[in-house]
């Protein structure tokens, strides 16, 4: 199975930050570490080391890489594979396998999926500064990542 490399581990990393506590996120969700929402049942001892954060952050990135790679049925570069499975990781496998952009892409139509990634800004019902931003660098990523 492929894997997102230290490149996309970091831009994760970078747009989802690292908090030792729980806190909610802009959607309202228990997170702790490195954006991992809380399952019910998980219980963290807090504060968490960054090391626990990445083991977490590993895991989560497993379902994200492996939604990748099961929904997505053309060539992709790394850098293309990275943003989208930072776009996976932030809004779900389930999200992906009914995206316009997975559509789009799975059609070879790559530069019109990197554009349909930018309708994912909502949280909670309301547009979000920050998410408009990380669509608009994951999409950079993935158009960068375009031969």
């Amino acid at each position: 199975m492929r894997e997102v490399d230290e490149t996309g581990l970091k831009f994760v990393e970078l747009w989802e930050g690292f908090s030792p506590v729980i806190y909610l996120d802009i959607a309202g969700l228990p997170t702790i570490g490195i954006g991992h929402l809380i399952l019910k049942g998980e219980i963290f001892n807090e504060p968490i080391p960054h090391e626990e954060a990445y083991e977490i952050l590993d895991r989560d990135m497993d379902i994200a890489e492996r939604g990748v790679n099961t929904l997505i049925t053309v060539p992709l570069s790394d850098l293309q594979f990275d943003a989208l499975v930072s776009f996976t990781f932030n809004v779900g496998v389930f999200a992906l396998k009914g995206s316009t952009a997975r559509s789009r892409l799975n059609r070879g139509e790559y530069a019109d999926a990197a554009d349909a990634l930018l309708y994912w800004i909502y949280a909670g019902g309301k547009q979000s500064k920050g998410l408009i931003h990380r669509r608009a660098a994951e999409r950079g990523m993935f158009l960068e990542g375009t031969e």
